[in-house]
């Protein structure tokens, strides 16, 4: 037998007994569903005879959560067309989950615990969007575009833009000596996460887990309020459009789950792949 299938069924049983430990409950949800799972910039495989593979179970989950599930996680594969390279697969497992009724710091807690179990125990930072934007390039998140493309000319480099700038200049610095939280995004960047304000500014309540350069997961408060929900789908099938992407059928029973009532809760995807990958000290995904 291979090695490599040995570490990942013990990952697997570790990830396992984690939660059950905690009290949190498996499910296992559709991968198959007629609607699709809307973001701008994720394309799905859509299914000769209707339907898409799911880029994530979080719209299945957030049903079962409106009927009282309580808190739950998931072990799944997910889809994702055009994503292809070291750190990219179109079929990868996911470690989704949801606290219901709990703190931001409680939640980052429990994932710190999580990811120890792969990375060993790493010490932490939380920084604001905002502050990885002036401690890595001197520059608010929010400066004009001609301010972002001198930045990446003095690298000898052609970019444009907030979301090119952190891809290619910021993220890889994340993580390299300690765990980075990444909290406080703009409220563009909300997705399905609840927005606040802080210091007089809105911002979204999502953040992200890097580690050496690394994305490994993207949480959300997660928002509860159907018709800004709808709103925010509505708009990225509007922006695929503009891109030249086809729009997705938004699924009306994630809205429905909505209506009936999302508990308070925080999620967040991870990705078990890159996990076991790092804890491996492999360059890359395959194989893993």
């Amino acid at each position: 037998m291979s090695p490599a299938l040995k570490i990942r069924a013990k990952a697997l049983q570790k990830v396992r007994a984690f939660f059950a430990n905690r009290g949190v409950l498996e499910v296992d949800t559709n991968l198959l569903s007629p609607y699709g799972s809307v973001d701008t910039h994720i394309d799905l495989f859509e299914v000769i005879g209707g339907g898409y593979l799911h880029s994530s179970p979080e719209y299945e989950m957030k049903k079962l959560l409106s009927k009282g599930s309580g808190d739950i996680y998931q072990l799944s594969h997910v889809y994702r067309k055009e994503e292809l390279g070291p750190l990219h697969r179109p079929e990868f497992t996911m470690i989704e989950w949801y606290r219901v009724g709990t703190s931001l710091s409680s939640f980052l807690e429990e994932n710190l615990a999580l990811l120890a179990l792969f990375l060993g125990e790493v010490p932490h930072e939380l920084l604001s969007y905002q502050e990885a934007f002036e401690n890595y390039l001197g520059v608010p998140y929010d400066a004009p575009e001609e301010t972002f493309r001198a930045v990446a000319q003095e690298r000898g480099i052609e970019l444009e833009g907030q979301n090119e700038i952190w891809g290619c200049l910021i993220e890889p610095k994340l993580g390299q000596e300690k765990i980075s939280i990444i909290t406080r995004y703009p409220k563009e960047q909300a997705a399905l996460a609840q927005t606040t304000y802080v210091n007089g500014e809105e911002v979204a309540e999502r953040f992200e887990f890097y580690f050496k350069g690394i994305e490994l997961g993207n949480g959300y408060h997660e928002l509860a309020d159907p018709v800004e929900q709808k709103r925010r789908l509505v708009r990225a099938n509007e922006e695929r459009k503009v891109l030249g992407k086809p729009p997705l059928p938004i699924d009306p029973e994630f809205i429905e789950a909505l209506e009936r009532g999302l508990p308070d809760c925080y999620g967040i995807a991870l990705g078990f792949d890159r996990l076991l990958m790092l804890q491996e000290k492999r360059a890359s995904l395959w194989g893993c």
